[in-house]
């Protein structure tokens, strides 16, 4: 399996100013060859290959005044700039001729020196290495200090440094590790995400919501106005929209944190999970948008899903039409309505319910249901409804004996 890991740098002044000339080589090839294609449209000429654009945009590039300055730093970074412009293309032509599912993709944009993120991609090529005293060895930059959080399980195939909105750079490892398959566990869980309770498990279990953004308002709106007050193109309005970027990051990263603890933790228990297909872009229409984004669901489920095929555990996601708030779990009553504002309901069954670990049991019966078996068949098989005339058992065809 292939994943990444991410670390924090500390690069001194000199490597900083490396880095940024770095990123600004790697920013002006993608739009360099970005126009060219642009150009190569308008005129109604074909399709610039991509070993052609890497020729123009690069080697012929370096020979000129005006982009001899490339040379300064490795070439391989300037190779994957224009590799993640073909990348882009790709998936821009799939996305309009039906190829790639779901929403269509934008073309290539230029990119800004002024974006809030900045990075590039260093391969074996650029002989990139991890020195004996722990620190990252970069070509035409140096050796960057790492903050070690944990130790890389194998040997990395490559690196991208990146620097985020709030100043901080980071170097994220790719790496390929085999799977680390935890013992069995006997039991399983289903999880209703939700506004008030972060999430509700099926044996009971109610974690709160932290509600990062909404505790860190006070502070967010204070950096804010403060930055508004500064006069544009100012250095102080590039301090005051840095303190601003920090906030964010600070909400972010504790929000990261969450969803890493809890994920590990019912991954690490449980055998199987299931959580509900929920649609975050459509709620994030509504006038909860500012709290759906705040919760992080889709970061959770994500993380959930990559830690069970990581450690051999059973991940699903429910149907988001399915009744799972509506349908009694003991006898499988569905009532005809069932308002956010109800919080819990008595079926006529008798059965008081509170609505969200109702909710949870049927997304755990849900996706026991769902499984499919060691044949490739679902477990329980769909309903059917009875044909007229279809013939039945009579009432005493079971009996034994015949008289």
């Amino acid at each position: 399996m292939r994943l990444r890991y991410r670390y924090r740098l500390s690069p001194d002044a000199a490597q900083r100013q490396a880095l940024a000339r770095v990123f600004g080589c790697a920013r002006v090839v993608f739009n360099d060859g970005l126009r060219a294609r642009q150009t190569a449209r308008e005129a109604g000429l074909p399709y610039v290959s991509d070993g052609e654009l890497s020729k123009r945009v690069i080697t012929e590039a370096k020979k000129t005044p005006e982009r001899a300055w490339l040379g300064e730093v490795s070439a391989v970074l300037l190779q994957q700039a224009l590799a993640d412009l073909n990348a882009a293309y790709r998936t821009f032509f799939a996305s309009i001729t039906g190829k790639r599912k779901g929403p269509k993709v934008a073309p290539p944009r230029f990119r800004s020196k002024k974006d809030n993120r900045q990075a590039v991609r260093f391969t074996r090529n650029a002989r990139f290495t991890v020195t004996a005293g722990g620190k990252l060895r970069l070509p035409k930059i140096g050796e960057v200090p790492v903050r070690w959080s944990r130790s890389l399980p194998s040997e990395p195939s490559s690196v991208t440094v990146v620097k985020d909105a709030a100043g901080r750079y980071f170097a994220s490892f790719v790496v390929e590790t085999a799977d680390e398959r935890l013992p069995q566990a006997a039991a399983e869980v289903g999880i209703d995400l939700g506004l008030t309770r972060f999430a509700v498990t099926s044996d009971g279990r109610k974690i709160d919501n932290p509600r990062l953004l909404r505790r860190a308002a006070k502070k967010l709106r204070k950096a804010q106005k403060a930055l508004s007050r500064k006069a544009r193109g100012s250095n102080n309005r590039k301090k005051a929209k840095l303190k601003v970027a920090r906030a964010h990051a600070r909400v972010a990263d504790a929000r990261r944190d969450f969803a890493h603890k809890l994920s590990t933790a019912l991954i690490r228990d449980n055998q199987a999970i299931y959580v509900e297909n929920l649609s975050v872009k459509g709620l994030a229409r509504t006038k909860l948008a500012k709290s759906v984004h705040d919760v992080g669901w889709s970061q959770f489920a994500v993380m959930l899903e990559y830690k069970a095929a990581r450690y051999g555990r059973t991940f699903a996601k429910i149907d988001r039409w399915f009744p799972s708030s509506k349908l009694c779990s003991a006898c499988g009553a569905l009532a005809a309505s069932m308002p956010l504002n109800v919080r819990s309901w008595t079926c006529p069954c008798g059965v008081v319910h509170d609505r969200d670990v109702n909710a949870a049991l049927n997304i755990l019966a849900a996706g026991r249901a769902d499984r499919l078996n060691a044949c490739g068949d679902p477990v329980r098989p769909p309903l059917e409804v009875a044909r007229v005339g279809e013939a039945g058992s009579l009432r005493g065809a079971a009996r034994c004996g015949t008289g």
